[in-house]
């Protein structure tokens, strides 16, 4: 009899349940794209730090009626004007230069006519006319970005204007991608038959870096009980996290599981209720995790998404899991006894969000992962969902 399942979301719980975030260092702003906050960054200062004009024009005193005013000076960026503005006065002004002494508005050029050291200007000008306050962005030791926010251009720009010259963040994962099989060879090698390229190791690279872990290793390894045990044992020399692709089911060249006993990696549970990815295995060893994902490469894909990544997110202190959402299968789709993620493209019709099947949805054909937006979580069943059916997507 086969053993009970263990359930996606136990799964994860599980997983998470093993992730403690890693220590906290510096990092320096120009580097610290895509790291994971670990404190939070509050503005040194007033930001914008003073007064100044939001228009290129002429700056002057508030007044109701048509004036011609002597130009006294100029204020650029990063040079103000040395003397205040009379109320008979103008100072010529760029946009974000320092408001003069004196003046409380701004004419733009646009508005105003220059001729012989004169600026003339056709309406009434109101106080705080195309001017933009000290504080208007920010006030000094406003909590500008909290712990946990991963930091994207739009975030790095915030932390700067806030004053920051480096910021603390956790530091990234480190993940060693293991892939066993005497089948696999390099990308673009010429392959005799039966060979196949190794694209789960560039996959789960790419996925690991992309979630904010440093990728020290991938590789392939031969299905022989010596080699499999030596280039795990050095995987964990060095990696926080083990990412293994095969070898992990019940075949008589199957020898993970068999090497990370030996090397006292603890099983967390074997085999989910998921198609793809059934064999799915995950261990802990003092702190250390190791996946043992599925080789056929959807499976591997679909799997990491579930399990490795919410992990990697963790251990940098970010949200693990993204938030799903209902949508509406355009098409009807197979139940089968186990819950299926389905690669599918999602649209926006009639304020309805569709889910659609992204090709056929063989585990061993990657093309599926190409373009696709989301999985979509059909419940184990009998029949078929039909189209029109809710299902709870959650992006990839």
């Amino acid at each position: 009899m086969e053993p009970v399942l263990t359930s996606i979301d136990a799964a994860r719980t599980r997983v998470l349940a093993a992730c403690a975030p890693l220590p906290a260092q510096p990092v320096p702003v120009g580097i610290a794209l895509d790291r994971v906050l670990a404190v939070d960054v509050q503005a040194v200062a007033d930001v914008p730090g003073f007064v100044n004009s939001a228009m290129d024009g002429f700056a002057v005193q508030a007044g109701a009626s048509t004036r011609t005013l002597p130009i006294v000076g100029e204020a650029r960026a990063g040079a103000p004007a040395g003397a205040a503005v009379g109320a008979g006065e103008a100072v010529r002004i760029s946009t974000g230069a320092p408001l003069p002494d004196g003046a409380d508005a701004v004419i733009p050029l646009e508005q105003a006519h220059e001729a012989d050291g004169h600026v003339t200007f056709a309406a009434g000008v109101v106080p705080g006319q195309h001017v933009r306050q000290a504080g208007e962005d920010l006030h000094a030791g406003a909590t500008v970005l909290r712990a946990g926010t991963r930091l994207g251009p739009a975030e790095l720009g915030a932390a700067v204007a806030a004053g920051a010259g480096e910021l603390v963040c956790a530091r990234r994962p480190r993940v060693a991608v293991l892939c066993t099989g005497d089948e696999l060879r390099p990308p673009g090698a010429a392959l005799a038959p039966g060979e196949i390229h190794n694209s789960n190791a560039a996959t789960l690279a790419a996925l690991a870096t992309r979630a904010g872990a440093e990728v020290v290793a991938a590789q392939a390894v031969a299905d022989d009980p010596a080699a499999t045990a030596r280039a795990f044992a050095a995987a964990l020399e060095t990696a926080d996290v083990v990412l293994a692709s095969g070898g992990v089911s019940v075949g008589p060249h199957d020898h993970v599981k068999g090497a990370l006993d030996a090397l006292g990696v603890e099983q967390r549970f074997w085999r989910v209720d998921l198609q793809p990815g059934k064999p799915t295995w995950f261990g802990t060893r003092a702190g250390q995790l190791v996946f043992g994902l599925p080789g056929n490469p959807v499976s591997s894909f679909v799997t990491f998404v579930l399990f490795a990544r919410p992990a990697l997110l963790a251990l940098q202190g970010a949200q693990p899991l993204p938030t799903r959402v209902d949508a509406v299968l355009s098409v009807d789709v197979p139940r089968r006894n186990r819950e299926q993620a389905l690669r599918v493209r999602l649209e926006q019709r009639d304020g309805v969000l569709h889910a659609t099947p992204n090709g056929a949805q063989g585990s061993h054909l990657g093309s599926s992962l190409v373009g696709a937006d989301a999985l979509a979580f059909v419940p184990p069943g009998d029949g078929t969902l039909a189209a029109g059916a809710t299902v709870s997507v959650e992006p990839i």
